[in-house]
């Protein structure tokens, strides 16, 4: 490109250059962080650095769930929400085997299965709307911080605290109706698989026509073509982005025993800081025995949902950096703070009674065929149709 003199001009968008200075920090911090780690056991090691995958997949893919309902509900743009269906019925063919078996490597495997319940549909309304007021939803907190927001660090304190509180409450839903827990596989097997996977391809034939019939165009650029540079600075496809997401899960199940999660982490650290601040563990009935007791009694390091939200967070800033793009992200407004903080707050709350976020209900529950999941997307979209209605009381764009 040429001006008037002659001059050649660069073009209008270029690569930032990749901040090695940085890169080169991060890639210490997870070598030291996975030889610290194997003193938890092996797996803990490995699980660290597949959640940092797992930032650099957030990231280069800007892979978010709540910016694609969002657009969903505000422009009728699908392309987001087919990538999700992409990811999920890749998951799903992924999980079953294993699923069905229970065990693999001599380990028993478990599915995020959960209950279907009027708590759970709750939990996911606010949810919804949570996630559209602090712009993000779990795992999009993670990423983000690792990829330099500010504000995004003020949603993941209010969400704690929401998910503590809500681990404090538990007796105040006990009583509302729900079913046990309930997966496709447990009730039809092979054929409950059939069932999703028939499902979800309906679902996306659906969206593609409706796209089709009102000509909704995509708000994203067109992806760049792959390469082994487009892998290692980004950016990806969303389709790219699905497969990474997908494959990772499976990882994940493999050698945990369970499906990626993202939330209870964040109610962990909040019990611990509480704990430390001089809140007694006895006075609650969750946190007084069984898994509650045990996780306060370990270090946060032998939490295998802790550890691996730690490896999305400095994934994702490795990401932002090879990509030249990291850099401090303050908060637009006070507005937009106040926003955030509620925002965390219900979704936090909404997440612990919903048995998952958007990840360890929607994604991984989906994922293992359980019928919590499916629920728990619809809900979420209902609250999400609420949220984009309350962004610009926030001056928040949508």
């Amino acid at each position: 490109m040429s001006n008037a003199s002659g001059l050649t001009l660069p073009p209008q968008s270029v690569q930032p250059p990749t901040q090695r200075a940085i890169v080169l920090f991060v890639l210490a911090l997870l070598t030291a962080g996975a030889v610290a780690l194997s003193g938890f056991g092996w797996r803990q090691s490995v699980l660290f650095l597949i959640g940092s995958l797992f930032g650099v997949s957030l990231y280069h893919a800007s892979f978010g769930f709540a910016s694609a309902y969002r657009r969903l509900f505000v422009y009728g743009e699908v392309r987001a929400i087919r990538a999700q269906l992409l990811m999920l019925m890749a998951a799903t063919v992924l999980f079953a085997p294993i699923l069905i078996s229970g065990a693999t490597f001599g380990q028993e495997v478990t599915g995020a299965v959960a209950p279907v319940a009027v708590q759970g549909a709750i939990g996911a309304f606010l949810f919804g709307i949570g996630m559209q007021l602090g712009s993000g939803c779990a795992c999009g907190t993670l990423y983000t911080i690792g990829g330099g927001s500010s504000m995004m660090l003020l949603t993941l304190l209010t969400f704690g605290i929401g998910a503590f509180w809500a681990s404090l409450t538990g007796n105040v839903w006990a009583g509302l109706p729900k079913t046990e827990p309930l997966s496709l596989i447990s009730l039809w097997g092979w054929a409950g698989v059939a069932v999703q996977l028939l499902g979800l391809v309906l679902i996306a034939a659906v969206l593609w026509r409706w796209e089709e019939k009102n000509r909704v165009r995509a708000i994203e650029p067109a992806p760049q073509p792959f390469s082994f540079r487009t892998l290692l600075y980004g950016p990806w496809s969303l389709a790219f982005g699905a497969i990474a997401l997908a494959l990772l899960n499976w990882i994940t199940l493999l050698i945990a025993g369970r499906p990626w999660g993202v939330t209870w982490g964040f109610t962990l650290w909040t019990a611990k800081i509480a704990q430390q601040l001089g809140w007694n563990p006895a006075t609650s009935e969750f946190w007084s025995q069984g898994m509650g007791a045990t996780a306060l009694s370990q270090s946060v390091f032998a939490d295998v949902i802790s550890v691996m939200n730690f490896g999305i967070v400095l994934g994702a800033t490795l990401a932002a950096a090879l990509a030249g793009k990291l850099w401090l992200k303050k908060p637009p407004s006070k507005l937009a703070v106040a926003a955030a903080l509620m925002g965390g707050l219900m979704m936090g709350y909404g997440a612990r009674l919903a048995f998952g976020c958007n990840v360890g209900a929607y994604f991984s529950g989906i994922a293992s065929t359980s019928l919590h999941g499916w629920l728990w997307i619809g809900f979420a979209l209902l609250g999400t149709a609420v949220g984009v209605r309350l962004r610009p009381l926030f001056r928040l764009s949508n």
